[in-house]
């Protein structure tokens, strides 16, 4: 039964909870931590760690792809950012960077993103990923997909992601055809990933357009302030995570992956998200410090560039000399105590402690909720 509380005479609301509204349970149980298996699969494709990077051209430089690959993880690339726009994407980023005030970067940010995608760039840059044997996952918006799609495939994309902050299975387009995510999905070669949802409903309709994934959440973004719309990340975990038990009921058994995208900042954030249901969480503003990433320590969402409504600030993350490499940031040493580092070894941590040695069955964990 859903939690409701009366606002005014007349009006209800639902009752939500965050993931910092929520901890884990442990039971009797413990086990060490070297028994614990943090891999995780989509599609064909597996991955030693399930922390994945945001679409950002703060984070996913060539060099970031490539290492974050090495280490394990998946890092999705912005295939409406810097990289097919500008072939020195480096000098690009600096002049976002080099503006004076977080205001005069965000207008940068939108005059780099008015120049035309090059496509012929943007598959020869999504060539050199792929040669490094680093699997290839790129991001368009629901608006531009069934333009861009085509091409990305051709280059060598194995993983299609779909992601807009807010989206839905048909977009309802009185100026043009609307894009049928349904009919769009099942004429791809690639698995697709698309999100992102936070109700039940919009989950399941997402779920049975053919996508092997659904993105929980829009990340790390304005949009409660600018639209004043937000979702609570652990209720919206468990109900989409309700609509793929019924999915499966309904297919026979076709197992749809969730991806946990907002209030991810700690390990312990990440274990919070899998227990509520996910598979694997999208980090963005943590792996932004890394010395790897392509933002220099500043951070800035996929959507802090829309030429007439951004809803995401350029801002800084980590000093010059405060930024840890990736792997660190991944598996430590750590020395912060606050869950910021080692973000894999927190999450093993917090896996053995409730006496649990693998993702899925740890989404069975027990959580309390403090009123």
């Amino acid at each position: 039964m859903r939690d409701t509380v009366e606002i005014g005479v007349g009006r209800e609301a639902r009752r939500t909870y965050r993931l910092a509204d929520v901890s884990l349970q442990p039971a009797r149980r413990t086990r060490s931590s070297k028994e614990v298996d943090t891999s995780w699969h989509i599609d064909a494709y597996r991955f030693d760690v399930p922390v994945v990077a945001h679409p950002t051209d703060a984070l996913a430089g060539p060099e970031f792809v490539k290492e974050y690959a090495r280490l394990g993880g998946l890092a999705i690339i912005n295939a409406e950012g810097l990289w097919g726009r500008h072939r020195d994407v480096g000098a690009a980023v600096r002049a976002v960077l080099d503006q004076p005030d977080a205001g005069s970067s965000n207008r940068q940010l939108q005059r780099l993103h008015a120049a035309p995608i090059d496509e012929g760039l943007l598959a020869e840059r999504i060539g050199e990923v792929r040669e490094s044997g680093a699997t290839v996952a790129a991001r368009v918006s629901p608006q531009r997909a069934r333009e861009l799609a085509p091409g990305l495939v051709a280059a060598g994309v194995e993983l299609l992601v779909i992601q807009g902050t807010i989206i839905s299975a048909e977009h309802v387009n009185h100026a043009g055809d609307p894009l049928n995510l349904k009919d769009f999905i099942g004429g791809l070669d690639v698995p697709v990933v698309a999100g992102g949802v936070s109700d039940y409903t919009t989950a399941l309709h997402l779920m049975r357009t053919g996508a092997v994934g659904v993105i929980v959440g829009s990340g790390t973004n304005t949009n409660a302030e600018a639209l004043g719309i937000g979702s609570a990340m652990a209720t919206a975990i468990a109900d989409a995570q309700a609509a793929r038990r019924d999915y499966l009921d309904e297919t026979g058994g076709r197992y749809v992956h969730l991806l946990a995208d907002g209030e991810i900042a700690t390990s312990g954030d990440i274990a919070k998200a899998i227990a509520c249901g996910a598979d694997a969480v999208v980090v963005d503003r943590p792996l932004a410090r890394a010395r790897e990433a392509a933002g220099g320590g500043f951070y800035w969402p996929s959507v802090a560039a829309h030429p007439s409504f951004p809803r995401g600030r350029v801002e800084r993350v980590a000093e010059a000399g405060e930024r840890p490499a990736l792997e660190e940031i991944l598996y430590g040493p750590a020395s912060e105590p606050d869950g910021t580092t080692n973000l894999v070894g927190g999450l093993r941590r917090a896996m053995a402690k409730c006496g649990y040695t693998d993702l899925k069955s740890f989404q069975r964990v027990g959580l309390t909720v403090a009123l």
